[in-house]
């Protein structure tokens, strides 16, 4: 079976040519490190639940979204209900995600018009967390 032609995020088609940035900056493992009283060292670890960052993001010459999927992008990310959506990226592989608190969503048009049209493109970085 040929991989898909985009990412999806819930029922949202995304370019599959929005690359993930950090996808080798984040380990599960989570480990502490102290010593004791007598000198012993004591190494905690645990394994992180959620909370895997994936930022996916265009640059000027590609990973571009026009205004209109934007939009449409922006208003899921706005939505009241904070469920986790089904991430899937172009290679197949499946995330449940939630938008990353702050600034999910950062774009820029390509060009600047001062009445953007709906085919208008953006560059885009777009913020999720593993839920």
């Amino acid at each position: 079976m040929a991989p898909p032609l985009t990412h999806t995020l819930a029922t949202l088609s995304l370019p599959r040519s929005l690359v993930w940035v950090d996808e080798f900056q984040w380990t599960a493992p989570l480990r502490a490190q102290e010593y004791s009283i007598t000198g012993a060292l004591i190494v905690d670890v645990a394994t992180r639940q959620a909370g895997r960052p994936i930022t996916l993001q265009g640059v000027a010459d590609h990973g571009w979204m026009t205004r209109a999927a934007l939009a449409d992008l922006w208003a899921l990310a706005n939505a009241p209900e904070a469920v986790p959506l089904a991430l899937t990226l172009a290679d197949g592989r499946t995330f449940s995600v939630r938008f990353a608190d702050g600034n999910p969503i950062e774009a820029e048009p390509i060009t600047r018009a001062e009445l953007p049209q709906a085919d208008l493109p953006y560059i885009v970085t777009l913020r999720l967390i593993t839920a």
